[in-house]
């Protein structure tokens, strides 16, 4: 059966093209029909690629294919950056199904699988149910921002009696500090100015510290645990002096140039620097109900999900304007 539905591309210019592309649904595939869409700074990255941007959906069930046995048509799921996996590899069975041995090589339907768009064609293993009562526009951030950040908190051995450091304000951040003071956890907000202190104890931050590159801070008390949540530019000899004995460091923003690290600061303090991105199916369906229990939210701003909005969105994050995540709303 085949699907034709309206998609949002990129362009080498620049500009936001709205598109048809066409999916044939195949053995274990669902047709979403999107409603709401986060935007992430990824996106910004793939803008000039020509394809279809967007990985932080939710959408409604609308038809199913072959052997869909874990949803029906009309629910509400959410998807986000891994649209398929065997599940049957050892990494899948093991928990770590992102970084799946056997993914599916979709070739050409690589361009057509964004949630910037009218509907998606997923694979059903890979979609994440929505509780009921929990915002399809609150929802769409968790699938990467909130994704990312619950990784760390839930998989690296934090615990609730932990201090944990977030660096950084901003769309991973401001939900990481939600979601590490509703587990609990002492919350050490680092960020570059006074400007987002209120909205950090707003937040669920017990401690606020300007800090910046090259900077020492006197009678403070070490953190075990650090998500690095703003500019990939790290410099982590200013880092290490935060680090409590074994602490772990979370680099969770990407960037292209190496980053120098002081071999003997972070052995004198058997610190580890701990690469972690991705989230897995697992990662999100409990990230969601934690959520909807603790009735966390992320701070967002909306937009319409045409080519003017997306455009709109863009720039706004482009200019450090979003407060905090993007969420582009089909009409």
């Amino acid at each position: 059966m085949s699907i034709t539905f309206e998609v949002f591309r990129g362009s080498k210019d620049g500009k936001i093209i709205a598109d048809k592309t066409t999916r044939t649904l195949e053995h274990n595939e669902v047709y979403i029909e999107t409603t709401h869409s986060g935007l992430c700074g990824t996106d910004e990255h793939f803008l000039k690629s020509g394809q279809v941007l967007g990985h932080e959906g939710v959408g409604v069930i609308r038809q199913i294919g072959r052997d869909v046995t874990n949803v029906k048509v009309g629910e509400r799921v959410g998807f986000g950056y891994t649209h398929y996996v065997c599940g049957t590899c050892e990494r899948c069975l093991t928990g770590w199904d992102q970084y799946c041995e056997n993914k599916k090589e979709y070739g050409s339907h690589d361009h057509d699988l964004g949630s910037f768009s009218e509907g998606v064609v997923w694979d059903a293993s890979c979609v994440v149910p929505i509780p009921d009562g929990y915002e399809s526009a609150d929802a769409a951030p968790l699938m990467c921002a909130g994704g990312t950040v619950w990784t760390v908190l839930s998989e690296y051995g934090v615990r609730s009696t932990d201090r944990v450091g977030i660096m950084g304000v901003g769309g991973l951040g401001h939900l990481a500090i939600k979601l590490a003071a509703a587990m609990g956890c002492h919350v050490v907000v680092f960020s570059s100015s006074e400007a987002k202190r209120e909205e950090a104890f707003s937040f669920g931050a017990s401690e606020y510290h300007v800090f910046k590159a090259g900077q020492k801070l006197t009678d403070f008390k070490p953190v075990k645990h650090l998500l690095l949540c703003g500019s990939a530019n790290v410099d982590y000899s200013s880092l290490f002096p935060l680090m409590d004995i074994h602490g772990s460091i979370y680099p969770l923003t990407v960037d292209f140039a190496p980053s120098p690290v002081p071999m003997l600061t972070m052995n004198t303090k058997g610190a580890r620097i701990q690469g972690s991105l991705v989230a897995s199916r697992h990662s999100l369906r409990t990230l969601v109900q934690f959520a909807a229990e603790k009735k966390i939210v992320p701070t967002t701003m909306k937009f319409s999900m045409d080519s003017e909005g997306i455009e709109e969105a863009m720039q706004t994050l482009r200019d450090g304007k979003m407060r905090y995540r993007g969420v582009l709303v089909r009409q």
